[in-house]
């Protein structure tokens, strides 16, 4: 079916065609009023009837141009008109003319200021793109990414209102809502996670090269998915602007924890840094020969310092063919230092006070963009995205002799814990995408697009071990509380998807005061995923057979002589259906929806209003060695019409007011339902809940927005979200401590508040006399967020009234929303002089409040007042960064950027409670700096 479809898709793609029109916009200034914005001149295409008007803040827009070269026509009644030869549109672009006018002069070519980039690039066009919109929506483009020295996708998405990142996760916050609330977009098709404890991909990858902007939209429109809560986040990969393109790149650096004594000289990376070139892992052997045939020792890394290269090239051919392609290559290094605690039932558990982490990345990104114009009226659009990751840890825990490890020695035998966990986490993708739109008529427009993703998201050789030592003398002793405690292993993930759709879009009405247009179409998504993971233990025949020489060289007793004689032996897990000694998951959701929605413009009032029938199959088949019986299968359907208002109604031309509402989705992922236990470097437990089900969600948004004059914004949010069956990460009831998914209660409830600005603060100064600007440009942008929410933990009884499972302990009824912060602020502060040459510095700064990481829970339900596990809690923290950049001559572009130069403490507390005095105090459980990292970039282009 996927084949048929895919096939029909494409010959049906190639048969269509696609008009694809430019805009010119801008801003006029009055020379006579020290160049304040100019309102209600007249723009006109010369030798048309196609113009506008400029509005209150000197803002123009006129759309809808087929590409060519135009004369544009400025004037105002008593001022001089000024005319504007060989004024180019191309295709899908935004052309900016920026004009001074005056009364008593006319205005000299050099005062004029023509600027062609990418629609989505613009800075002004984003701006009257958010300002026109009916719906909430904000985006961040290249230039303004650029400007405040924002690195890749990820932190871009920081800079716009109510969005943050938590450390510990790495998710992405939209007002307090995390990943499983959130829907990721590429040029608005689905993409995968590289991550399998992730729904989204990690926005990290997508570097601000291959960027045109990224948007989040705040509210539901029905020709995306429904599954979303709180945003949809948009990534627009980059396009050729212009008749061509070359440029390089490079940058070194180095990150401050690395650099410290002791660090750096002895920087640690796994064995399989050895078959690992370029960022490409390969190794033949399976897990159980690697065993004997590769060490388990670590190695040292030499000069541990941060660089990256890059490079973009574009060409267009006979104004048809345009070709955009962007490589790069990088590696970085982090070093964490901390603590590590676990409670359970208010006790103690395990103790590591020097968690020591080490990390080296490594990534390949390509972008391939292709767009053939037959002529003005077709169009063909090819994007292809592929990135290479690899992630490699060495976690370390125990080395001071202060370690201890729930139930593993005993304090009478003087013996402490060393843990030592290496990893290796190999991610490719390949995403290839056609998108297109075909003008049937003046009136009628088809958009279609298809998409193809592969994913390959493996562990190929996990190395762990967990001894018993003395610290004071030369004992070292292999753990002994489980055949997998010195083991090897692997974990695959093959995730498979497609992907399209074709939506139809009519203008009935199209007059300045009134019109009427409707969109209608359907949309298709498939994906399957393929886990697989294998472990290999080693025991000893009994305790004390055979010792390691010391926690440096435990790899010298891992030798086949060893297992030949009897001293160690191998464990495996139990055989799966197929034969395996492998646990397996199947995963595969097949989504199809219709929509049709509608758009009514009456003067003043704009409505659009829509709804979207979404069908999500959801299937999780599992054979995991821990579970009895270790098959089963879980089987979700979800068949839904999902409903979406929008209102927006402009006060003037300065002031406008804007109303949504709508019903969505939140689906549970795969790994949120397959009950595959994955352990921590520490040895957290985390695992799939198969009875999990998906929250349903309504959403309301009310908006202010005022646009002083050109370039600025100030608005004001209030929304409120209703959650049925929020699902939150909770522990497990039981000795294990494990964490799950849980649908912990009926209902959750966010009431949040959101300012934003945008605001020049000083100007350059416009020289009359030659048409030349002096001074310098400051601006600020200050977002802030204010949530208020509330979940109710539930308690479940079966058929006999008995209590099968309570979410409420101590006499805690309600709780707050797992991952939602009571503030979010992002704010920068960006400078750049005026000169041919210029000087530009940018500092930015994000805080989002503490948040819950993990919902408490009750160990014991019978004694849920003493016995229970409290929330962990992660604390605020700021995040500072800093850029200066210089330009040197017309081809040169010096950068110096600092990221996280405040090097907060990263934290997480819970409460405990004593069982002696019976007051809870706070105690930390997480500690850790990721350090500062400074770096010098130089660009060319030519």
């Amino acid at each position: 079916m996927r084949l048929i479809y895919s096939i029909a898709l494409l010959l049906f793609s190639f048969q269509l065609s696609a008009q694809d029109t430019g805009s010119i916009v801008g801003t006029l200034t009055d020379k006579e009023l020290n160049d304040d914005p100019l309102p209600f001149a007249n723009v006109v295409i010369k030798g048309t009837t196609i113009g506008t008007t400029s509005d209150f803040d000197g803002l123009y827009e006129i759309s809808g141009l087929e590409p060519g070269t135009y004369i544009v026509s400025y004037s105002y009644l008593g001022y001089e008109t000024v005319d504007i030869a060989d004024v180019i549109i191309e295709a899908g672009k935004v052309t900016t003319v920026n004009v001074p006018m005056s009364a008593s002069e006319g205005v000299s070519l050099d005062e004029v200021v023509v600027m062609t980039t990418a629609r989505k690039d613009s800075e002004t066009a984003l701006l009257l793109d958010q300002k026109k919109a009916t719906e909430i929506k904000e985006s961040i483009g290249a230039v303004e990414l650029a400007k405040i020295g924002v690195s890749d996708a990820a932190t871009a998405t920081t800079k716009i209102s109510g969005v943050t990142s938590s450390e510990a996760s790495g998710d992405v916050f939209v007002r307090g809502l995390g990943d499983r609330y959130l829907s990721t977009t590429l040029n608005g098709l689905p993409i995968p996670s590289d991550d399998i404890d992730k729904k989204n991909i990690n926005l990290g990858l997508f570097p601000t090269r291959v960027l045109q902007n990224v948007s989040i939209s705040k509210t539901f429109a029905v020709d995306g998915s429904a599954d979303e809560a709180s945003g949809a986040v948009n990534i627009t990969s980059r396009e050729l602007s212009g008749s061509s393109e070359l440029s390089v790149g490079v940058s070194g650096g180095v990150n401050s924890n690395v650099t410290k004594k002791g660090v750096y000289d002895n920087f640690k990376v796994s064995p399989n840094s050895k078959n690992t070139d370029f960022g490409f892992y390969d190794q033949n052997l399976n897990t159980q020969q690697l065993i004997t045939n590769q060490g388990w020792n670590t190695l040292q890394q030499d000069n541990p310092m941060d660089y990256s290269m890059s490079i973009a090239a574009g060409k267009k051919f006979a104004d048809k063919l345009s070709v955009f392609l962007s490589a790069s290559h990088s590696r970085s290094f982090e070093h964490r230092e901390g603590l590590f605690r676990q409670y359970r039932s208010n006790f103690i558990d395990d103790t590591i006070t020097d968690a020591t982490t080490f990390r080296k990345k490594i990534v390949n990104t390509g972008l391939l963009d292709i767009t053939y114009l037959a002529n003005e009226k077709n169009k063909i659009k090819s994007s292809t995205f592929f990135v290479n990751k690899l992630d490699e840890y060495v976690f370390e825990g125990g080395r001071n002799g202060e370690a201890t490890i729930f139930e593993e020695t005993a304090a009478s035998e003087g013996l402490f814990q060393f843990i030592r966990d290496q990893n290796t986490k190999q991610t490719r993708l390949l995403v290839t995408q056609l998108i297109g739109r075909h003008q049937l008529g003046e009136k009628n427009t088809l958009h279609w697009a298809g998409g193809y993703n592969f994913l390959k998201a493996d562990e190929p050789n996990r190395i762990r071990n967990e001894v018993n030592f003395d610290p004071d003398g030369n004992f070292v002793q292999l753990g002994r509380n489980g055949g997998f405690q010195q083991r090897k292993s692997s974990q695959n993930i093959e995730d498979i998807e497609y992907s399209g759709y074709i939506k139809d879009e009519l203008k009935i009405i199209d007059e300045e005061t009134r019109t009427f247009k409707m969109n209608f179409g359907v949309s298709y998504r498939n994906k399957e995923r393929d886990f697989s993971s294998e472990f290999v233990g080693v025991e000893e025949q009994s305790t004390n057979a055979i010792n390691p020489p010391s926690i440096d060289n435990l790899g010298s007793i891992f030798r086949q002589s060893n297992f030949d004689a009897g001293l160690l032996e191998i464990n495996l897990l139990g055989s799966n259906a197929n034969g395996e000694r492998k646990d397996l998951y199947l995963g595969t959701l097949d989504s199809k929806a219709a929509f049709f929605a509608f758009n009514v413009g009456l003067d003043k009032w704009n409505f659009d209003a829509g709804i979207r029938y979404q069908s999500d199959e959801i299937k999780v088949t599992y054979d995991i060695g821990n579970l009895s019986p270790r098959t089963g299968e879980s089987n979700q359907d979800y068949s839904n019409f999902y409903p979406s208002l929008n209102i927006k109604y402009t006060v003037n031309e300065l002031h406008a007011l804007r109303l949504a509402v709508s019903r969505t989705i939140t689906l549970p992922e795969f790994k949120e339902i397959a009950p595959f236990s994955y352990v921590s470097p520490t040895g957290q437990i985390s695992r799939g809940n198969p009875d999990l089900i998906a929250s349903k969600d309504i959403n309301l948004d009310l908006k202010w927005e005022y646009f002083p004059s050109a370039g600025q914004l100030v608005s004001v949010a209030a929304f409120y979200k209703d959650i049925s069956d929020p699902i939150n990460r909770v522990r497990e009831t039981g000795s294990a401590g494990i964490f799950s998914y849980f649908n912990s209660g009926e209902k959750a409830e966010i009431f949040g508040l959101e300012a934003e600005t945008k605001l020049d603060l000083v100007k350059p100064i416009f020289n009359d006399d030659d048409g030349s600007e002096s001074g310098y440009d400051l601006n600020m942008v200050l977002n802030v967020t204010r949530m208020w929410h509330q979940q109710d933990l539930k308690e479940i009884y079966n058929e006999n009234g008995t209590l099968v499972r309570s979410f409420q302990y101590k006499g805690i009824t309600e709780s707050d929303l797992q991952g939602a912060s009571d503030w979010i602020f992002n704010t920068s502060l960006n400078f750049e002089a005026a000169t041919e040459n210029p000087f530009a510095a940018s500092l930015s700064a994000n805080y989002a409040s503490d948040k819950i990481y993990s919902l408490g829970v009750p160990t014991d339900q019978t004694n849920r007042d003493i016995f229970y596990d409290d929330a962990v809690v992660e604390k605020g923290f700021v995040v500072l960064n800093a850029l200066i950049s210089k330009e040197i001559g017309e081809h040169i572009k010096i950068s110096l950027t600092g990221s996280n130069l405040l090097n907060p403490e990263i934290k997480q507390t819970q409460l405990v409670r004593n069982p002696i005095t019976e007051i809870e105090t706070e105690q930390t459980v997480l500690s850790y700096t990721t350090g500062m990292d400074i770096s010098l970039g130089l660009s060319y282009k030519f």
